[in-house]
C-alpha cells in the first residue's frame, strides 16, 4: 500500500465532514436567523434559492479546478490552493453570522473552493498507484468511498446540535477547523505523493473535435449543424438579457444548458465532417460522449428531488412533531436537520443490500441489472419517495400532527435511488467514454448536478408568480404540497423517457485492455 494513502484518506474525511456539515445546517439556520428580515411567508422560499444556488456553485467549479489542474498547476497544487480558499469561506460563514454580504461571501468561497477539488482528490488517489500496486486500489477506494459517509453521517448529527445549543458561530466554526486540519494534514504528505505533471494541450480533445466539426466545411453543402448551435449562441444571449426579471444564477445557467443543447445538437449534425482532421478514434469519442450527455441529461431531475432533502424536506420537518426516543437508556428527540443523518447510514447498508438481495433478485425473474436499468429504477425510486413525502404533507396541511419519523420511508426510497443512480452512473460513463475523454465526461456529470439543481431555481421562482400561485390556490393543495407532488410527476414522467432511451442505447465496452 503506498505510504502517502492515509494522508489522502484523512484529508477525505475531515473535509467531507466540513462540507456537510455547514451543507447540512445552512437552510435551519438561514430560517431560523440570517433571513429573518425576510416576511415569514417569502422565508422559506429564499432559504431554498439560498441553498440550491450554493449547490449550483458547488458542481459549476469543478470544471475550473479541473482545467487549472491539467493545464498549469497539476492536482496537488490545485487541491492546495483551492482548500485555503474553501477554508477562508468558512471563517466567513463563523465571523459573519449575522451580516448578510460576508455570509454569502463565505459561501461562495466555499461552492469555489469545494467545487475546484472534486474532480481532482480521487483522480489524485488514482495517481498514486502503478501496475505493481494496482490491485489494492479497490481497497482505498471503498476506503475512501466509506469515509466519504462516515464523514457525512457524523457531521449529520452533531452540527445541528451544536447550532441549537452553541450558536452560529461555533457551529459554523467547527467544519471550517476541520477542513483547515484537512489542508494541513494533505499539506504534510506533500513529499510523499506521486506527481503527475499536467498534461500538453491534446489535439484530439472533446473541445478541439467539436469545434473542427462545426466550422468545417463539405463541398456543395451548407453548416446546419452550425447553424443549430448559432440558434443555441443568440437563445444564450437572450437568457443573460434576462438577468434582471430572472436573476443572475437563473439566467447564467439557463444559457449554459442552451449552449450545450444546441451545440451539442450541432456537433452531432456535421461530426463526420471531422474525420481526416482528427483520429477516428477521437471522432467515435466524441459520438459516445455526447450520446453519454442524453443520458446524463435525464438524470438531472433525479439530482433536483434529491438535493431538495437538505432544503424543502428539512422545512417539512420543522412543522412536524419529534417524538421522544430512547437508545440504551439515552433520551432524546431529533432536530429536523439531524434526519440527514439517515441517508448515509442507508447508503452504506443498502449497496451491500442491492448486491446480495436486489440485484440477484432481478437475475432470477429474467430481469439483468445493467447499469441503465439501475439507473432508471433509481429515477423512478426517488419519485414515488416524493409522492409519499407529498402525502405527509396533505395529511400534515390537514391539520394532524405528524411524527418526523414518517420521513424515514421516503429517506430510504430516495437513498435507494441514489445508490442505483449515483454509484451507477460514473460507472456507466466510464465503461461507455474511451480514455482520452474519460476526464471530460466526470466534469459533465457534475453538471447535470448544477442543471438538477437549477431546476429548483426555476420552480422557486415559478411559485412565486401572482399567476402560478394563484392557480396553485386554487387547486387546493398547499405550495410546498404542490412542488412535491410536481417534482415526483416531473421524474416520473423522465423515468419513462429513460426507459425508451435505454432500450434503443447500445453498449459498448472501453475499459482498458490488459496487456
Amino acid at each position: 500500500m503506498p505510504r502517502q494513502i492515509p494522508y489522502i484518506i484523512a484529508n477525505e474525511g475531515c473535509e467531507r465532514f466540513s462540507f456537510y456539515g455547514m451543507r447540512n445546517i445552512l437552510t435551519p439556520f438561514l430560517l431560523s436567523t440570517l433571513l429573518l428580515f425576510i416576511p415569514i411567508g417569502d422565508r422559506t422560499t429564499e432559504a431554498k434559492h439560498v441553498f440550491h444556488t450554493f449547490v449550483i456553485g458547488v458542481y459549476f467549479f469543478p470544471l475550473l479546478g479541473g482545467w487549472i489542474a491539467d493545464r498549469f498547476w497539476g492536482k496537488y497544487k490545485t487541491v492546495f490552493w483551492f482548500s485555503l480558499i474553501y477554508v477562508a469561506g468558512h471563517a466567513c460563514l463563523a465571523i459573519f453570522e449575522n451580516n448578510l454580504n460576508g455570509f454569502y461571501l463565505g459561501l461562495a468561497l466555499i461552492a469555489f473552493g469545494s467545487g475546484g477539488i472534486k474532480p481532482l482528490v480521487v483522480a489524485f488517489v488514482g495517481d498514486q498507484f502503478d501496475q505493481t500496486n494496482k490491485n489494492r486500489a479497490k481497497v482505498v477506494f471503498d476506503a475512501f468511498y466509506w469515509i466519504i459517509n462516515f464523514g457525512s453521517f457524523f457531521a449529520s448529527l452533531l452540527m445541528p446540535v451544536f447550532l441549537r445549543d452553541y450558536g452560529p458561530a461555533v457551529a459554523f466554526g467547527i467544519p471550517g477547523i476541520l477542513m483547515a486540519i484537512a489542508t494541513g494534514v494533505f499539506w504534510l504528505g506533500r513529499k510523499k505523493y506521486v506527481h503527475v505533471p499536467p498534461a500538453a494541450p491534446n489535439p484530439d480533445s472533446f473541445s478541439s473535435v467539436a469545434r473542427t466539426a462545426l466550422l468545417a466545411r463539405a463541398p456543395g453543402q451548407s453548416r446546419p449543424g452550425l447553424m443549430v448551435a448559432g440558434a443555441g449562441a443568440v437563445a444564450a444571449v437572450v437568457s443573460l438579457c434576462m438577468t434582471p426579471s430572472w436573476g443572475f444564477v437563473i439566467a447564467a445557467c439557463t444559457a449554459l444548458v442552451l449552449l450545450l443543447a444546441f451545440g451539442g445538437i450541432g456537433v452531432s449534425m456535421q461530426l463526420e465532417r471531422a474525420r481526416g482532421a482528427h483520429t477516428d478514434a477521437a471522432v467515435e469519442g466524441v459520438r459516445s460522449v455526447l450520446r453519454i450527455l442524453i443520458v446524463f441529461a435525464m438524470i438531472t431531475p433525479f439530482w433536483s428531488l434529491f438535493d431538495q432533502k437538505a432544503s424543502t424536506w428539512i422545512v417539512q420537518a420543522n412543522s412536524m412533531h419529534s417524538p421522544l426516543l430512547s437508545v440504551f437508556g439515552w433520551e432524546f428527540t431529533l432536530l429536523p436537520a439531524q434526519m440527514q443523518a439517515v441517508n448515509p447510514i442507508l447508503v452504506m447498508l443498502l449497496i451491500p443490500f442491492n448486491n446480495i438481495a436486489l440485484f440477484p433478485l432481478m437475475r432470477a425473474v429474467g430481469i439483468t441489472p445493467t447499469p441503465l436499468r439501475r439507473m432508471g429504477l433509481g429515477i423512478a425510486l426517488s419519485a414515488s419517495s416524493w409522492v409519499v413525502i407529498g402525502m405527509i404533507q396533505l395529511w400534515m396541511d390537514g391539520g394532524d400532527r405528524v411524527s418526523i419519523l414518517w420521513q424515514l420511508l421516503p429517506y430510504a426510497l430516495l437513498t435507494l435511488g441514489e445508490v442505483l443512480v449515483s454509484a451507477t452512473g460514473l460507472e456507466f460513463a466510464y465503461s461507455q467514454a474511451p480514455a482520452p475523454m474519460k476526464g471530460i465526461i466526470l466534469s459533465f456529470w457534475y453538471l447535470a448536478v448544477t442543471v438538477g439543481n437549477l431546476w429548483v431555481l426555476i420552480v422557486n421562482a415559478g411559485v412565486k408568480n401572482d399567476v402560478v400561485g394563484g392557480w396553485i390556490a386554487g387547486s387546493g393543495l398547499s405550495s410546498i404540497a404542490f412542488q412535491m407532488f410536481f417534482f415526483a410527476a416531473f421524474a416520473a414522467v423522465v423515468a419513462a423517457l429513460f426507459a425508451l432511451y435505454a432500450i434503443r442505447y447500445k453498449m459498448v465496452d472501453n475499459y482498458r485492455k490488459t496487456a
